[in-house]
């Protein structure tokens, strides 16, 4: 409590550390199965600039299969784990018990695209067994093991690119992986004091913003229409959107 209690008082005073990554580099915000704007995205940016996707490729949105396929398949570009990953690893796992969860929060849209019927958001039991059984056919070993692999963070320079933001309080080499993939609760109130610009997703923000230390990119894709990509260019950041 002491040590948040400090960081939020010299927050007051500190000024934000510029922008300062290793190269150019495009990160893009919150898919939730909306390939059509994926693809349409991508065709916005420069052929040769680096892209990092910050998680959530899947649920909500109805072709989250399409939107894993294509990234299993193109290994240019940096894909991390969301929490919405994380809860589709954790059904496959365990389907009674993170089942119930995963399929209010968007997972009967993963299903249904990768063909999987006969559940709805109160199922359980034999029925969640049933469609976890028929989800790990569809989905097959390597695209399971892919997102297993997938990486809860990648740093450039003095920013530091996760799903959800992370502990201010704590170095960036530290956190916790449920802070990277749900967030902390001083993320969006206390500024870092150690140069670090925290680049993510996962809180949906009417419009993307680069201030106080913190680039914040998800848009909502799936209920708005609108997905947006970060543009890092030296001390500058452009935002496009599809």
């Amino acid at each position: 409590m002491l040590r948040s209690w400090l960081a939020k008082l010299l927050a007051r005073s500190e000024p934000v550390a510029p922008l300062s990554p290793g190269g150019p580099f495009c990160a893009i915000g919150d898919i939730h199965g909306r390939f059509d704007l994926l693809t349409r995205l991508l065709t916005k940016l420069e052929p040769e600039l680096q892209v990092i996707c910050v998680g959530d490729y899947v649920d909500r949105g109805e072709h989250s299969a399409e939107v894993l396929g294509f990234l299993q398949t193109h290994p240019e570009i940096t894909c991390l784990m969301g929490n919405h990953e994380q809860m589709l690893l954790s059904f496959l796992d365990d389907p009674k018990a993170a089942g119930p969860r995963w399929l209010r929060y968007g997972g009967l849209q993963t299903l249904a695209s990768f063909g999987v019927a006969g559940v709805s958001d109160t199922s359980q039991g034999k029925d969640l067994e049933r469609a976890c059984e028929a989800l790990t056919v569809a989905m097959g070993a390597d695209l399971i093991d892919w997102l297993r692999r997938l990486p809860l963070s990648w740093q450039s320079g003095n920013i530091f690119v996760t799903h959800a933001g992370c502990d201010p309080t704590v170095s960036v080499e530290e956190q916790s992986a449920s802070h990277l993939l749900w967030g902390h609760p001083e993320f969006l109130k206390t500024q870092r004091q150690d140069g670090k610009w925290v680049l993510h997703g996962h809180t949906i923000v009417d419009a993307p913003s680069a201030e106080a230390g913190r680039i914040s990119i998800d848009t909502g894709a799936f209920a708005t229409g609108r997905l947006t990509a970060a543009v890092v260019k030296g001390q500058a950041v452009e935002f496009l959107q599809a």
